[in-house]
């Protein structure tokens, strides 16, 4: 095995499947309140507007919090920063149980308290995706980054595909030492990421030139490899931070994950209830929403290499995201429950396969600092549909009484990132590598 290809194999075995499961946990804590809401709704009195605006919110301070944070992770670098992200969100996740409790003593209603930890959620938990896509910056050359990203993203999906049927268990819990099912799940699923904090500190590394795990000559390949193409990029043009966050470039594939965040959170956080609709038990229930991210968590390894096998960005976005629109608004025209969840799972394909290439438009032209800001810009931007698409599908949900015109109003959202990643202007030789190395050897 040459150099290059043993360096990377040995770098994506030792970050790689610990980062997918960090994401795991992340993702499960940030989405579980859509199988909670399933009892907890009922129990504290939510209508699907109010559920909806509380989970949105977590994506509002999200927005605030997760450009400073990126900049102090680059600061103080991964390591410390995303363990002390995990321990602070493990904690507040955990607090959601306790809804109730607060309330009464704080003389706060239910739905305000609700409000408030999922606010604090996203101050806590700002930072932690961006910082992970930056930190694989730095271990991976531009032209392996689809994939890479893919594979680590592939955690979203796979939290509902194992967390669901999970979460639909521990409803059952209900009553079991005076805590009702949804406060079970709020504090069991909590649990993982207080420990992985600690797992965090003791592993990662955050930069290739202090892999002592790496042989001599591996280490000063990739230090040399990711120092080239850096001087790549700044030699084309280098962004300072400031130049980064309002760059025209980036505020475009900002847009571009609005439209797919869009599609994805509204349809996580509502797709419980939807199929709960069908007339299902807990479990039936999470088995069941669980197979759009099935087909998902494939869509995002095949269409990541697919993309980078042919070094192209800008249509395997394109197309991935009018799959997601196209099934999303096919499923709205569909009552039979096996064909609505066949157009949604098609939907999936489409939603999870453009996210890992999303990722390689601004790391094709940022670096350093600048890439720091500028993918937290990217993220909290492209986030903010995480409060838009939940609170549209409850408050359309509320004015209409049916579920059908909010998933039109996500697959528009959808059709929005697919002009804006047209109308972008990429250029995919800012990622390839140099020559004798991979990039140049997979079209031989």
């Amino acid at each position: 095995m040459d150099l290059e290809k043993r360096t990377l194999a040995r770098v994506t075995a030792r970050l790689v499947p610990f980062l997918i499961l960090c994401y795991f946990i992340a993702y499960l804590d940030r989405v579980n309140v859509g199988f909670a809401a399933l009892q907890m709704n009922k129990d504290l009195g939510f209508s699907p507007s109010a559920f909806g605006f509380g989970a949105g919110i977590f994506f509002i301070a999200y927005f605030f919090f997760e450009v400073p944070s990126n900049l102090l992770l680059e600061k103080f670098g991964a390591r410390r920063w995303i363990a002390r992200i995990m321990f602070t969100w493990g904690i507040l996740a955990g607090a959601m149980a306790f809804i109730p409790h607060i309330a009464r003593y704080t003389g706060m209603s239910a739905a305000h308290v609700f409000y408030a930890l999922r606010v604090l959620l996203g101050i806590a938990e700002a930072g932690f995706f961006p910082g992970i896509i930056f930190l694989l910056t730095l271990w991976f050359p531009g032209a392996y980054r689809g994939r890479v990203v893919g594979y680590f993203m592939v955690a979203i999906p796979l939290s509902t595909v194992i967390g669901a049927p999970i979460s639909g268990a521990l409803l059952n819990m209900d009553k079991l030492g005076g805590l009702a099912g949804w406060q079970w799940v709020y504090l069991i699923e909590a649990l993982p990421a207080l420990l992985l904090a600690f797992a965090v500190l003791a592993y990662l590394t955050d930069k290739p030139a202090d892999a002592k795990w790496l042989s001599d000559e591996e280490r000063d390949w990739l230090v040399n490899r990711q120092a080239e193409e850096r001087k790549q990029r700044e030699a084309v043009r280098s962004f300072s931070v400031k130049e980064a966050l309002f760059n025209p470039r980036v505020l475009a594939v900002a847009l571009i994950y609005f439209g797919a965040n869009a599609t994805n959170y509204g349809l996580s956080f509502f797709l419980p209830q939807i199929v709960k609709g069908f007339g299902l038990t807990n479990v039936q229930t999470g088995l069941v929403t669980s197979l759009p991210y099935v087909v998902g968590a494939i869509s995002m390894v095949y269409w990541g290499r697919h993309s980078d096998r042919k070094l192209e960005r800008k249509w395997h976005v394109a197309i991935a995201l009018l799959v997601a629109a196209g099934g999303i608004a096919a499923s709205t025209a569909l009552d039979n429950p096996v064909l609505k969840m066949i157009a949604l799972s098609i939907a999936g394909f489409g939603i999870f396969g453009c996210l890992p290439v999303i990722w390689t438009l601004p790391a094709a032209f940022l670096s350093g600092a600048a890439a720091a800001g500028g993918i937290a810009a990217v993220n909290s931007l492209g986030n903010l549909a995480g409060f838009f698409g939940p609170y549209a599908m409850g408050w359309i949900k509320d004015s209409t009484g049916s579920f059908a015109a909010g998933l039109l109003c996500l697959s528009g959202a959808g059709l929005v990132g697919v002009a804006a990643v047209l109308l972008l202007k990429h250029d995919t030789a800012l990622e390839s590598a140099p020559r004798g190395t991979f990039a140049e050897e997979r079209h031989t």
